[in-house]
């Protein structure tokens, strides 16, 4: 399908947003999953790629503290395990501060459409000794999810553990400290069907199970709401702009 630049928000790159999807493994373009009304890239897609030509305005992630000004912001990024061959976590986003890489992996309508069911490939715990040991809580929480794959219903904890696997590394090839973050809709409704709140507060009770599964080991996790994260930007101008036409079009 050919990219509509229409589709993205003003002030949105459009050329980069198209290298960047090109060059994706998840073949957005391609499929026209991109150009749905329930698409979770376009999200994704359009409130992060406007930052990447002026990356010092993104503002702070709720409860990271203060990582420091953003030196770079990518869109699809890719989270390379230690090894060459075989597939690698893409995740929606990719933060680079002075001392930090960040890990954006973002929902839309997702967690709301089936119950989950976790599967990992043996790969992860033959190499496990690829990783440090201070990773061990991670590799508890997959072989946790081996046995009981079916233990989160809206949360896709696996796929948060492969990212966070995979941005350990990537951190660590670049003298980075790793930092994953996990950045969800809560719609109210899904293909016309409202979606039942308390489906919106198991959610987020997943995810703090999740958050306790993987403890506080390198990889820094945290979690919150596209709202909760807009209700705290700065009311500078430019911001203000782009906050309010993320909210008119995708209504997170």
């Amino acid at each position: 399908m050919a990219f509509d630049p229409s589709r993205l928000l003003p002030g949105v790159p459009a050329d980069y947003v198209l290298a960047r999807l090109r060059g994706a493994a998840g073949k957005e373009l391609e499929s026209g999953k991109f150009f749905s009304d329930q698409s979770s890239s376009a999200l994704a897609v359009n409130v992060f790629a406007w930052f990447q030509p002026q990356p010092e305005l993104l503002p702070r992630f709720p409860g990271l503290g203060d990582l420091g000004p953003a030196m770079a912001v990518d869109v699809e990024f890719e989270a390379r395990f230690p090894w060459a061959g075989g597939r690698h976590p893409w995740l929606d986003s990719g933060i680079v501060t002075a001392q930090h890489l960040v890990g954006i992996e973002s929902k839309r309508f997702e967690p709301f459409r089936d119950s989950k069911q976790a599967h990992f490939a043996d790969t992860y715990l033959e190499r496990r000794s690829l990783w440090p040991n201070t990773m061990a809580p991670w590799f508890s929480a997959l072989e946790a999810l081996k046995r009981n794959p079916r233990q989160f219903r809206f949360l896709d904890a696996a796929q948060l553990i492969k990212h966070g696997l995979g941005i350990e590394q990537t951190a660590a090839r670049q003298a980075l400290s790793p930092v994953l973050a996990y950045i969800f809709a809560e719609p109210a409704e899904l293909a016309g069907k409202p979606i039942d709140p308390s489906d919106i507060r198991s959610h987020r009770a997943e995810i703090a199970a999740f958050a306790e599964m993987i403890g506080n080991g390198p990889v820094r996790f945290a979690a919150f709401s596209y709202r909760d994260w807009l209700e705290t930007w700065p009311d500078e101008p430019a911001l203000t702009a782009h906050r309010a036409a993320i909210m008119d079009l995708f209504k997170p």
